[in-house]
């Protein structure tokens, strides 16, 4: 299956409409339809159609397939009159054969343009050679058990002002969990876990972390350590409740541990370091009928661009690119790659059933409300945030990312698990679009907030960081993907994002409980 180009028509008198591809037998409200408004598209809207939602150009047969993005976003549920409001009380899910055309359209990623100078950012190089955009000292806990005395060290440490004679330390930040017992001492969720630990252990954006366990629980410090050849010293340290002598002597002796950390901790600078040295986790989360059309695009562009100048960008999320997953085949580099895109799509698909569920379960209530209708229409949207570039990789979650270029790495589609999951294998800035306003920040990646549209950045501008809604009033995508870009590296090199000024991260650390709790 051929995607037409991408077509782009306008009404030239207010209320606007879209028609995103040629093919499309649906257009956009961009603005609100009041019942009989009279459409450049020489149809009448039949009833009231709200911004971000569609509209039929056509008739359209009960049965008939609806196209939105050149694709299939459902199935007519009924006959749908040309001008009435296409949603869900008219449409439905039907299987319908993908064609996956297995690396089709793999190309070599471009390099720089001629004259073009490589991008940098100021970062803080670690032993590994890897790269940081921030300088956090990190305390993990090992079970949820320990997650109280691993704040209480965090918070003894910032109350005491100790952290005013670092000041190259961005902070001491305790990350805890409802996990690490009453789970199987083997098998993929002790194994997510582990390799979730020990992502944010080793990230690039630590200076140095002391992990704090119980002791009897089944997710052990020294099987951790033993597995990943973990030797402890001045940037990692444990120590287990049972063993120190309870929670008070845990509490001082965490604050003793980190207070030795502090001095190597803050005796590092930042230096300038290319672009290729970013690795960038895509989110989105309270998408819309708009995130499709100008967010998450416009971080496609700027996911190019980073492509370009060496960087890796990931993308996430597999139950929400179900229905889109043959465009990601299509620019897999391989046909291997490939059909581990499609492996991962029958794994939810199996997942959801033995669950009681179903993919189509998604999108959320507020997703319908912004205009999204179907998983299929949200999936689509949601895969534009990897722009164009090939796919060069397929990663398990919290997998160490090794490569450059695009990948994917498998999540659930739940913001903070997913995020956590991009973060652990090594995602050291983030980009997170949203339509509705989603609440969210991370540590210790930063986390930038695209709006899909103007309403919501002038509701919300404390908590957005860029306002994707002017594409919608002849912004090219092209341009606000290079101004996404340049925010990257901006917040890479230092400057705070919105999130982090609102103090986000201390909560979003959630890796991914997959088996039974015992």
């Amino acid at each position: 299956m051929t995607t037409a180009p991408m077509t782009t028509t306008r009404s030239t008198t207010p209320p606007r409409t879209l028609r995103l591809n040629a093919a499309d037998n649906v257009l956009i409200a961009v603005d609100s339809l009041p019942a009989g408004t009279a459409l450049a598209e020489g149809i009448v809207a039949l009833r009231h159609v709200p911004k971000g939602h569609k509209i039929a150009a056509a008739p359209i047969a009960a049965g008939e397939a609806i196209r939105k993005f050149g694709q299939i976003i459902g199935f007519a549920g009924a006959d749908i009159a040309a001008g009435d409001w296409v949603h869900e009380h008219n449409v439905q899910m039907q299987e319908f054969a993908r064609d996956y055309a297995f690396a089709s359209e793999a190309k070599p990623d471009g390099g720089l343009l001629p004259g073009e100078a490589p991008a940098t950012f100021e970062g803080f190089r670690r032993a590994d050679g890897r790269v940081g955009t921030r300088n956090y000292i990190g305390i993990l806990s090992s079970v949820n058990c320990s997650a109280t005395v691993a704040e209480f060290i965090a918070d003894a440490v910032t109350r005491s002002g100790m952290l005013d004679a670092y000041p190259n330390i961005d902070g001491v930040v305790a990350f805890t969990h409802g996990t690490g017992c009453g789970m199987g001492a083997k098998g993929e969720e002790f194994d997510i876990l582990a390799r979730t630990q020990w992502g944010y252990a080793s990230h690039p954006n630590f200076a140095a972390v002391l992990l704090v366990g119980l002791g009897c629980e089944v997710f052990q410090i020294g099987r951790l350590k033993k597995e990943y050849g973990i030797v402890e010293g001045p940037h990692f340290q444990s120590l287990t409740i049972q063993e120190t002598g309870g929670t008070r002597k845990s509490i001082e002796a965490g604050v003793a541990r980190i207070r030795e950390m502090l001095p190597a901790a803050n005796a590092v600078h930042r230096e300038t370091v290319p672009a290729s040295e970013l690795v960038l986790a895509l989110q989105c989360g309270g998408s819309d009928g708009y995130s499709g059309l100008t967010a998450n695009p416009a971080l496609g562009a700027a996911v190019d661009l980073l492509v370009r100048h060496g960087g890796t960008a990931i993308l996430s999320e597999t139950p929400e690119i179900f229905g889109a997953e043959h465009l990601l085949t299509r620019r897999a580099e391989s046909e291997a790659v490939g059909r581990k895109i499609v492996d991962l799509i029958e794994w939810w698909t199996d997942y959801a059933a033995r669950s009681g569920g179903e993919l189509n379960n998604n999108p959320s209530p507020g997703n319908k409300a912004g205009g999204l209708t179907t998983i299929l229409e949200k999936s689509l949207g949601a895969v534009a945030k990897g722009g164009t570039s090939t796919l060069r990789g397929v990663y398990r979650y919290a997998e160490r990312i090794d490569r450059h270029g695009f990948v994917y790495m498998d999540t659930p589609g739940y913001d903070p698990v997913a995020a956590t999951g991009q973060v652990a294998g090594g995602a050291n800035v983030l980009c997170f679009t949203t339509g509705r306003g989603s609440a969210y920040g991370c540590k210790p990646t930063p986390s930038i907030k695209l709006a899909t549209n103007s309403d919501l950045f002038a509701r919300m501008e404390e908590d957005m960081d860029i306002n994707c809604g002017d594409v919608l009033d002849g912004v090219s995508i092209e341009e606000k993907g290079r101004e996404i870009f340049q925010l990257v590296l901006d917040i890479a090199s230092g400057r705070r994002s919105k999130s982090e000024l609102l103090g986000y991260g201390r909560n979003e650390f959630v890796p991914w409980q997959i088996g039974a709790v015992m």
